[in-house]
């Protein structure tokens, strides 16, 4: 199963409000697993940039200055999510900003139905506790020391880990499944291996004094027993 893990940065909290896309970042997983596969962009914004955003990911308006606009850039966003489930931490945020910046060029809305929204799955999981996405790196040992301000592809590295975790971790057979879908996704079908009879049996551990022993011990029991009973 193929999804997308998918961050965005933003000149504000509201695309109602002249906002727009600053940074798409998307990570490839294959049952849950990174792939290697990603797309990532910084944006022309074509506004200004507010100090409360920029102190939040860092982006100024002279470095985003000349960067491909959105439009230049949405055939190939689009190429690369497909029609595959786009794994997103707070979802309404994110989907409502590339909505907004597809309306803008006549392109068609992509539907919340294909959104998992790993904020609504980690409240569920712990209603009253944290569930940003540094606080569920916290809880699951997921390392973030590399993150001093948000960035698109950064998080989604981070939120792909934490959505593993989130989905029931490393399950055994998780990996070796992954590694099995892929290779027949590639047409070839993973080699497996055959446990084979062994050509002679082993010979018995115990030794013909250590049976005698055995027995031997059998006998000097009192009292009936239920394998000497069982002897012609």
């Amino acid at each position: 199963m193929r999804e997308i893990v998918l961050d965005t940065e933003t000149t504000g909290l509201s695309p109602q409000d002249g906002h727009r896309l600053v940074e798409l970042g998307c990570i490839e997983l294959f049952n849950h697993m990174a792939t290697g596969k990603f797309f990532h962009t910084y944006l022309d914004p074509e506004r200004d940039m507010p100090d409360g955003a920029q102190k939040i990911h860092g982006l100024s308006a002279e470095f985003l200055s000349g960067k491909p606009k959105f439009a230049d850039k949405a055939d190939e966003f689009l190429e690369f999510i497909g029609e595959d489930p786009l794994v997103i931490h707070n979802a309404n945020f994110d989907m409502g900003f590339i909505n907004a910046e597809l309306a803008r060029i006549g392109r068609p809305a992509l539907p919340m139905a294909r959104a998992i929204d790993t904020l609504d799955i980690a409240r569920r999981r712990f209603p009253g506790a944290q569930n940003n996405l540094d606080a569920l790196c916290r809880r699951f040992n997921v390392d973030n020391s590399g993150r001093t301000k948000h960035g698109a592809l950064l998080d989604s590295e981070l939120l792909a880990e934490v959505y593993l975790e989130l989905m029931g971790g490393r399950q055994p057979g998780l990996v070796l499944q992954a590694e099995i879908d892929a290779a027949r996704a590639n047409g070839t079908e993973p080699v497996r291996s055959q446990a084979r009879p062994r050509p002679e049996p082993l010979p018995p551990r115990l030794t013909a004094a250590e049976r005698e022993a055995h027995e031997a011990f059998v006998g000097d029991l009192r009292g009936e027993t239920l394998w000497a009973a069982s002897k012609p």
